[in-house]
């Protein structure tokens, strides 16, 4: 599939830092995903490329199939802005947790695995 160039928001949606926290309440203990939020908030926006992100991460790559990176899909292709990633580093593990954003990542990879994705991370 031909590249496509993605659009992004200039800061993340205020909208993605509670769905931050659900997500990591289930994998961090409690106390100390409020912190991570604060940090996440505070966080300069950087960027990595999609399939950096996806090797650091250690997820699988959803399909077209799930509708919500078909949503993304069409997003993209009708030009409209995406709100950045946020990422956390999760060094026991060895790894990068994609704490909000999967879906919007998947979707970019679909288009241009070598994509840079702004992001959060902490």
């Amino acid at each position: 599939m031909p590249a496509k160039q993605q659009k992004w928001l200039p800061e993340v949606q205020e909208n993605n830092y509670p769905a931050a926290t659900f997500y990591l309440t289930l994998l961090l203990p409690t106390k100390g995903v409020a912190t991570i939020i604060d940090k996440l908030k505070a966080a300069p926006l950087c960027q990595f490329k999609a399939k950096d992100i996806f090797r650091a991460s250690q997820l699988s790559l959803l399909g077209v199939s799930n509708s919500h990176v078909e949503n993304d899909r069409q997003k993209i292709k009708d030009g409209a802005a995406l709100s950045p990633i946020l990422l956390v580093r999760d060094a026991s593990n060895g790894r990068v947790i994609v704490a909000d954003g999967y879906h919007r990542l998947c979707a970019v990879y679909g288009f241009d695995e070598d994509a840079w994705i702004p992001c959060k991370i902490v």
